[in-house]
């Protein structure tokens, strides 16, 4: 087990957006978390990041606990994809995927020969070593989620994180994103923890789905498969205009639903 939490609450001074959550991922193992806006999976990512602290309760990663670690170990430990569009002006390729090797950088700061194999290795594995002299900022949306990924990938972390990985992209690119995460999961085992709204991929591809519930609700764990035969997935949402198809987990929109005709002009 790579990461797991015990009686974890997270949120804000005065607010909290989930407790006492037990949660556990593997190595080789895709996480997709899911809910409705608001439920807390961008806290609950940030709070593993160490980027804000929990509330109360513990997070332990490869049998360390978070807060003990100086931020140089969670940098070997954890690599963070955020969802904000990155502008670098006047950086190549091969510079932004180099910024993950700052956890195993000399005191001046150089790139050694180990780090510039990570760097080639990482640009591989997304398919983007053709673009390492590229400015950065030239390229498509999914080629830059692609760099990132390689930066995350470069740093040499146990545990990805990823929030919203396709937020900016077009169907095919979101597509291939995800199946490349899963890919990298699988064959590199490592676990990767996304946060998305994509319900139709996360169902097909994630091994296993962490179900947000709302109101401090907690998280329900398990297979797509396990959850989507359960209910877990209606009662999450709590929306009357569509349902999940038991069977497999088809999203299913009630285009009849009363709630969704409009009163015609008086």
């Amino acid at each position: 087990m790579l990461l797991k939490t015990h009686n974890l609450t997270i949120g804000y001074a005065g607010y909290t957006v989930q407790q006492t959550l037990n949660l556990q991922a593997h190595a080789g193992e895709m996480i997709c978390m899911l809910g409705k806006n608001g439920c807390g999976k961008s806290t609950l990512l940030r709070t593993f990041a160490g980027l804000q602290p929990p509330l109360s309760g513990s997070i332990i990663i490869s049998g360390r606990r978070l807060e003990e670690l100086s931020q140089q170990d969670k940098a070997k430990l954890l690599s963070l994809v955020l969802t904000e569009r990155m502008s670098l002006d006047n950086t190549h390729v091969h510079d932004v995927v180099a910024m993950g090797r700052y956890p195993y950088s000399s005191f001046l700061g150089g790139l050694s020969e180990v780090d510039e194999t990570q760097i080639s290795t990482a640009l591989c594995q997304v398919q983007m070593q053709a673009k390492a002299d590229a400015m950065f900022n030239c390229l498509s949306d999914g080629e830059k989620q692609r760099v990132l990924i390689a930066k995350a990938l470069a740093q040499q972390t146990p545990v990805i994180l990823l929030d919203e990985p396709t937020a900016h992209l077009d169907l095919p690119n979101r597509i291939k994103t995800m199946l490349l995460l899963k890919q990298l999961a699988h064959t590199e085992q490592k676990c990767v923890i996304i946060s998305t709204h994509e319900l139709d991929l996360a169902l097909q591809i994630a091994d296993t789905v962490w179900l947000m519930n709302s109101d401090c609700g907690g998280v329900s764990m398990g297979t797509p498969e396990i959850l989507t035969a359960s209910g877990a997935f209606q009662t999450a949402f709590q929306d009357d205009s569509f349902s999940f198809l038991s069977d497999n987990g088809v999203l299913r929109i009630r285009l009849n639903n009363p709630s969704l005709k409009t009163q015609p002009n008086q």
